[in-house]
């Protein structure tokens, strides 16, 4: 690792993390489990094994990074923990494709945000993607209302907006490491969904699915996605996750055979392009400034 560049050491903790992501939905959708118990453990497992790694890592020092999140810290903690809710939700009422093509309008949410907020002006070449996506995204919507899955595509949505919110906090802040801020996150949805639900038991696959998804598809791809930035910048993480918006569909189609629709698959095809022309625009102006 110490023998790769910047660059490299930042793509592929990007790309692994993906990877790691990917089956995600799938795990979802073979658990059995209700609702809240889902974000009870997504919440308590993960908050466990990255507390431990913090420990770990910051030692004596742990108590003094986690006071320095501050304000910001604060507000990311809230609209992380939103987000892991609406999205477990979302998933549990619509396709799964769906769900993950909200999610990719991210970016584009994150742009918007940051141009109120952070007086960061997007270029006309993002404008014009923010239009097309949520042209594509209306399509979607429209779609939903007479399959009856119009519920989960706004959670999805809410979903991404969270996302976005996380970015631009983080963007904000970005002299401050808000990972003990997202653990703190991952223990609050804990606690909230610890107060409604009926029964912790994991039995059957359970056993052996709800861990394997806290570890391998949150604990460790939050992680790396939370270091990658300080490598490699955030269009070039957000071009990663348009490979979670591909495989994370296919994993489920080929497993369970849950078929999006065919508006779905349009208009996905459509935002992923879009994005995936934006983000390496993006790149390559960096890359040229940096030259």
């Amino acid at each position: 690792m110490n023998n790769l560049t910047n660059q490299q050491k930042g793509s592929l903790m990007a790309f692994v993390a993906i990877m790691f992501i990917t089956p995600d939905s799938l795990l979802i959708r073979l658990s059995n489990i209700d609702t809240w118990g889902m974000l009870f453990y997504r919440g308590a497992i993960p908050f466990f094994v990255v507390l431990v790694g913090l420990l770990l890592f910051y030692k004596n020092n742990f108590l003094k990074a986690l006071f320095k999140i501050g304000y910001p810290g604060i507000f990311y903690v809230i609209s992380f923990s939103i987000c892991n809710i609406t999205f477990i939700i979302s998933i549990q009422n619509t396709n799964v494709a769906n769900t993950l093509l909200m999610v990719a309008l991210a970016p584009m949410l994150s742009a918007i945000l940051g141009a109120i907020f952070l007086k960061e002006k997007p270029d006309n070449k993002t404008w014009i993607a923010i239009i097309v996506t949520f042209i594509a995204c209306i399509y979607i919507f429209y779609d939903s209302l007479s399959l009856g899955n119009f519920y989960g595509d706004l959670f999805g949505l809410i979903t991404s907006f969270g996302l976005a919110c996380n970015a631009n906090i983080a963007r904000y802040a970005k002299s401050t490491d808000l990972v003990p801020a997202a653990v703190i996150g991952k223990s609050c949805v804990a606690i909230f969904a610890f107060f409604f639900v009926k029964d912790f038991a994991l039995v059957g696959n359970d056993l052996f699915y709800i861990p394997l998804m806290c570890v391998m598809c949150v604990a460790i791809p939050f992680v790396l996605v939370t270091i990658a930035p300080r490598f490699i910048t955030a269009a070039e993480v957000n071009l990663f996750f348009l490979l979670e918006t591909i495989l994370g569909p296919l994993w489920v189609w080929m497993v369970i055979k849950e078929q999006p629709s065919p508006e779905t698959i349009y208009g996905g095809i459509v935002i992923i392009i879009t994005i995936a022309i934006h983000s390496l625009l993006a790149i390559k102006k960096t890359q040229t400034k940096t030259t």
